[in-house]
């Protein structure tokens, strides 16, 4: 059996999104000096390959440490949509998913910009899910969603008042995994474990994500 993993590494090479604080990893104790090697890790709850909870963007939504595992672990569809900027219904549609799916993955030309000399560097021009498409997927039941960029919501409809894709997939209950590297991942369905760190009262959490 194969395991692929699809989480992002942490490192400096990591593009933030714009604002966020900077990756730090920083060792505050050595081996020579001190008898252990121990290192400092400062960043934010959205780093990397990382999981939305619906406390994110809902007044009172439950917030990471309560994100129910039977949703985080489970079968997933992996599902690809080459040469889009912008994923609708209509593409969707065209999926053919069938009605039982709970999960999916979008594998799109977000999962190439996570290798070669630009990789580090944050692009605006990622694909993501139209609001519209958002209202599709929670008409169908789906519990997870799966982006391989830093969002799920186009760049450009990021404002204060706005995150209208959010909104709409976090307050029907909507698990959101950002971040995700499905370069090497053929489509198909699999087992999903989606494991974010057990921060109390926060809003999201870096993840380790395997398939």
């Amino acid at each position: 059996m194969r395991i692929y993993d699809v989480s992002l590494p942490i490192s400096s090479d990591l593009p933030i999104w714009p604002g966020d604080p900077e990756l730090e990893l920083k060792r505050i104790a050595t081996l020579e000096a001190d008898g252990a090697n121990v290192s400092r890790l400062s960043c934010s709850a959205h780093t990397g390959t990382h999981v939305d909870a619906p406390y994110h963007f809902i007044a009172g939504g439950t917030t990471v440490e309560a994100l129910p595992l039977d949703v985080l672990i489970g079968p997933a569809h992996v599902v690809a949509l080459p040469g889009l900027r912008l994923i609708t219904p209509e593409s969707l549609a065209r999926l053919d998913l069938p009605a039982a799916t709970r999960r999916v993955l979008f594998k799109t030309d977000n999962s190439g910009l996570w290798n070669g000399p630009a990789a580090a560097a944050f692009r605006r021009d990622f694909v993501a899910l139209a609001p519209a498409a958002a209202q599709w997927l929670v008409d169908r039941g789906i519990r997870l969603v799966g982006v391989d960029y830093l969002s799920v919501e186009p760049c450009a409809d990021q404002e204060p008042t706005a995150y209208t894709t959010h909104h709409i997939l976090l307050g029907a209950g909507v698990v959101i995994i950002e971040g995700l590297n499905l370069a090497e991942v053929p489509t198909g369905v699999y087992e999903l474990i989606c494991l974010p760190l057990k921060l109390v009262g926060a809003d999201g959490a870096p993840a380790r994500v395997v398939l």
